[in-house]
């Protein structure tokens, strides 16, 4: 896994906002479950968080080394 959307789940939580709303506000459910499990979304998904959530993109993503990037 490369992306991490653990900071957007925490600032949902923050917020009282669960993906039940994300689905809500024209979120699809595959694309909610993309978020929760790691993989791809495309920018234009992120620009949407942004906008919804009112904050910036390192604000609900991390770029996480998988183990072999790390141990070269």
């Amino acid at each position: 896994m490369s992306l991490s959307y653990k900071k957007l789940f925490a600032i949902m939580e923050q917020k009282d906002i669960n993906k039940h709303f994300l689905r809500l506000n024209g979120f699809n459910s595959k694309v909610v479950d993309r978020l929760v499990k790691g993989t791809h979304v495309n920018t234009s998904t992120i620009e949407r968080l942004c906008a919804l959530l009112d904050c910036q993109p390192g604000d609900i993503m991390e770029y996480v080394p998988d183990e072999w990037e790390s141990a070269e």
